[in-house]
């Protein structure tokens, strides 16, 4: 059985670091600082968490189609890693917003800032 993969993917410096715990549940943590970079390593490790922030589309709407940071990866995870587990960090202000993600792909959680280990713990489970 190989070692569960989950993305950190550290857009802002508002991103908390649960590298401990990902390590004591046994998770192979790989930390990106962009979504590109992500979303190109899909193809050669897909992961089967993703632990990412929200940031709604305020001004521009990522040019009017996108809702948020997030849609392009959910987009390719559909692709790549259907099973991935997303979970979402998102500020309190937005949190309105992020449910619109689930017609793109199912969330697994979406958790508001601030965010605790023991909060994040139960939900990096496989089964």
């Amino acid at each position: 059985m190989s070692v569960p993969v989950l993305y950190s993917i550290l857009e802002s410096p508002a991103h908390p670091d649960f590298s401990a715990l990902y390590r004591r549940r046994g998770l192979k943590e790989i930390r990106y600082t962009s979504m590109r970079k992500a979303i190109g390593a899909l193809k050669v490790a897909p992961p089967d968490f993703v632990v990412a922030e929200f940031f709604y589309g305020w001004g521009n709407n990522y040019a009017g189609v996108n809702i948020s940071n997030l849609d392009v990866l959910l987009f390719s995870l559909q692709k790549y890693a259907p099973r991935a587990r997303v979970i979402v960090l998102v500020e309190n202000n937005e949190q309105q917003y992020v449910n619109k993600l689930n017609e793109i792909f199912p969330l697994h959680a979406v958790m508001i800032h601030p965010v605790t280990e023991s909060q994040l713990e139960p939900l990096l489970l496989l089964s």
